[in-house]
């Protein structure tokens, strides 16, 4: 892979700088930095100038390296900017004004995917499949509209990651709505939005790209021995915690028994959803294959993980796309 040289900035969170050399016998998976170690460490070994910055609220440091070093692209690593994380979208607007190329997504696009009852209006406005759901603000009465059938699961209306959620969130009665609503407005401090929760199977497509997109193969998300009872869904557990996974069987990889038309259908409707957003790119959009074989989006990830060997990554090498490869698309993208 014949590559351009560039000077690349790549923004990381403050604590989250990765040491330029790790000693043998490091966990790599294990470190906190691991994605931005992977990231930094592979666009070095490509033959690119990296310098890290730390950023946390101070943009008067971007500003200044772009006027000193003049770096031809930032590779943006961050989620949030001085720990909120709804102004991550303000710094990439800034890098748009400093006219600094950036990877990932565009602040337009952060900002229509972090909503989430804004970014099912648009992707139903398309006529793309989403759950029937309501938004409940602190300070207003809870109650749930008739044409909102229980089961429901509650989330936050603007964080990611999984916070806030649990087995809890699943709830079918209307005071445990209640309750959970009441739950995220105190401990979370957002508002909450309930959604028809799909019983199915949890799948995840990447998708890499501006104009013409590319989707990389069905990744599912498999709870092999949840407990009797227990909703297999994406918790904060599930999703951070390896004691828990490694009990519970949860792993990820290729969708299993899912015939070629189905898959081809289903990466269709997540490029139809991410130029509904209009992200840029790339991305990583949540569903549900419910028992009847239809398919729901639940939600759109700009700029998702890309550790060495996390599922995007993975489902990119499924297809034969190395993750050199893969960080290299992201900065020809970004440029």
């Amino acid at each position: 892979m014949s590559v351009n040289k560039l000077r690349v900035l790549a923004l990381v969170h403050r604590h989250l700088i990765p040491p330029d050399t790790v000693e043998e016998g490091t966990d790599i998976t294990a470190v906190p930095w691991r994605t931005e170690y992977d990231v930094i460490s592979t666009l070095r070994g490509l033959g690119h100038e990296v310098q890290p910055l730390g950023v946390h609220d101070d943009l008067g440091e971007i500003r200044r390296l772009a006027t000193e070093w003049k770096p031809h692209i930032a590779f943006n690593l961050l989620e949030a900017f001085d720990d909120i994380t709804i102004f991550d979208q303000n710094v990439v607007s800034h890098l748009e004004l400093l006219k600094l190329s950036y990877t990932g997504c565009n602040p337009r696009g952060l900002l229509l995917a972090r909503d989430k009852s804004l970014s099912k209006k648009l992707l139903a406005y398309h006529r793309i499949p989403v759950p029937e759901f309501e938004v409940f603000r602190a300070g207003r009465p809870i109650r749930r509209p008739k044409r909102l059938e229980f089961p429901l699961i509650v989330k936050s209306l603007t964080q990611e990651a999984s916070i806030g959620i649990s087995q809890a969130s699943v709830v079918d009665t209307d005071d445990k709505l209640k309750e959970r609503v009441t739950f995220i407005h105190e401990s979370i401090g957002t508002a909450a939005i309930a959604e028809r929760y799909v019983d199915g199977r949890e799948l995840y497509v990447g998708i890499l790209g501006n104009q013409a997109l590319q989707a990389l193969p069905v990744w599912e998300l498999f709870f092999t021995n949840m407990p009797e009872g227990t909703k297999r869904i994406a918790t904060d557990r599930v999703k951070w915690s390896v004691k828990y996974q490694k009990k519970y069987g949860i792993d990820s990889g290729p969708a299993k028994d899912l015939p070629d038309a189905q898959a081809e259908e289903i990466q269709h409707i997540c490029k139809r959803a991410y130029r509904a957003l209009e992200l840029s790119g790339y991305a990583r959009i949540d569903l549900r294959l419910d028992e009847a074989g239809h398919v729901w989006v639940l939600e759109a990830n700009p700029n998702p993980q890309i550790a060495k060997g996390e599922d995007f990554a993975a489902s990119a090498e499924k297809i034969g796309i190395s993750y050199e490869a893969v960080l290299q698309r992201i900065l020809n993208l970004g440029v």
